[in-house]
């Protein structure tokens, strides 16, 4: 399954959205409202949970030096990526967008799509929010 968020302006150029988004305890700034759990488990990985969803770990998996992140999920069950694309638009601000790459049943396809689009939505409206 593939989904993707709109691409969203954020005031900071391309190497600060970078540098704060392979931080991870900044993630629990961005989360969506929904947000029940937020927790750091290393350096490179978070749990989260929101309202009527099991728990969810992610890791960074891959960086690009400036434009390209890649979380991902560290469960078999729920196996995931999520690849955020920035583009620099001037000095001090940038473009962001997800890319959501999951590998599901039809079943399970059904029934994750609403909620994780709603989901990456939120996440790259409020990373659009960021100063």
């Amino acid at each position: 399954m593939e989904l993707e968020s709109e691409k969203v302006t954020v005031q900071k150029s391309q190497q600060e959205l970078f540098d704060f988004l392979t931080n991870v305890e900044n993630y629990d700034q961005i989360m969506p409202e929904s947000k029940e759990k937020f927790e750091v488990k290393s350096q490179d990985t978070f749990a989260f949970a929101l309202k009527g969803m099991p728990e969810i770990q992610l890791q960074i998996k891959e960086t690009r030096e400036p434009e390209f992140i890649v979380l991902g999920s560290t469960s078999d069950k729920f196996d995931f990526s999520l690849d955020v694309v920035i583009e620099p638009v001037d000095e001090k601000t940038s473009q962001a967008q997800l890319f959501f790459h999951g590998k599901f049943n039809a079943m399970m396809a059904m029934m994750v799509k609403g909620p994780l689009k709603k989901f990456i939505g939120a996440l790259a409206e409020n990373t659009s929010r960021l100063c």
